[in-house]
């Protein structure tokens, strides 16, 4: 059994928003010794799924929502998994939309770093679109593809 602030430091959330999600009914079994929350591994196992949830774009109220067909067992499958199945696509959308992010970072340092070199862009943006390094040229056409 862990203390508020123990969970608290264990997933560096602040107590309230623990105390939080007791008040929205997320930790419905948790054990309370003279009115003081005591989390088990349940709660911890709870936690975690509620900050992956979160994470994936979820607001408390759908989180609530799947904490209440955890509670309604088996008759439920499908849902949850449902839930999970479009959570992971929204993550590798939002994942391919950073990569493009993270392509132009890599393409926009490298053309500073030789407009530095050079002085001026008149090479570079000579080698622009079609004749750049091949890592560059990578990084290049998959931060401008729609």
């Amino acid at each position: 059994m862990y203390s508020i602030g123990e969970v608290s430091k264990m997933f560096d959330l602040p107590v309230s928003t623990l105390r939080y999600y007791d008040k929205e009914g997320l930790f419905p079994n948790m054990q309370r010794v003279s009115g003081i929350r005591k989390f088990s591994d349940n709660e911890i196992e709870a936690i975690r799924v509620i900050e992956c949830l979160k994470k994936s774009g979820l607001e408390i109220k759908e989180i609530k929502q799947f904490m209440e067909w955890c509670s309604e067992g088996p008759s439920t499958y499908e849902k949850r998994k449902a839930l999970f199945e479009e959570r992971r696509k929204a993550v590798k959308k939002e994942m391919q939309q950073l990569q493009k992010t993270l392509d132009m970072l890599a393409f926009k340092c490298w053309y500073y770093d030789q407009a530095m070199q050079d002085g001026n862009e008149d090479r570079i943006n000579a080698l622009i679109p079609h004749n750049l390094p091949s890592p560059i040229q990578q990084f290049y056409n998959s931060s401008h593809e729609n």
